[in-house]
């Protein structure tokens, strides 16, 4: 019983697996951007092993775990992008990638349910609307 007290207690953070689970998820979810032809344009130049350890600290915040995020806020982050034409249908695309990697990873859908409604709330952010 106690259990299932602590998972219904647990940050989404701590139910995904904690930071080897989000650093695993950061590192699979990236080489699928990179590999999806609608998305992959905007990380050209990117120094990617900066931009992963970027999500990976912006991601454990926004699950609940300790937050030692520093960068940029999201719509100063993607600003430049919105210029390249960064749209609905792009947020759609990384959030679909974010979706695959955590079904890759056996995540319950109920939790990728969960990382999906928080990935959601940055859109407008994202966007610049």
């Amino acid at each position: 019983m106690s259990d299932t007290l602590n998972t219904a207690n647990a940050t989404l953070f701590e139910q995904l697996g904690g930071e080897a689970a989000v650093n695993a998820a950061v590192d699979i979810f990236y080489r699928k951007v990179l590999a999806d032809y609608r998305i992959n344009r905007f990380f050209d130049g990117v120094d990617m092993d900066k931009q992963a350890a970027k999500q990976k600290a912006f991601l454990t915040m926004a699950f609940g775990g300790p937050a030692n995020y520093t960068g940029k806020d999201m719509r100063d982050g993607h600003a430049k992008l919105v210029k390249l034409g960064l749209d609905d249908s792009h947020f759609d695309a990384v959030v679909e990638n974010l979706a695959a990697t955590l079904t890759e990873l056996g995540v319950s859908a109920a939790l990728i349910g969960q990382v999906a409604a928080i990935a959601e709330t940055t859109r407008a952010d994202v966007l610049g609307k």
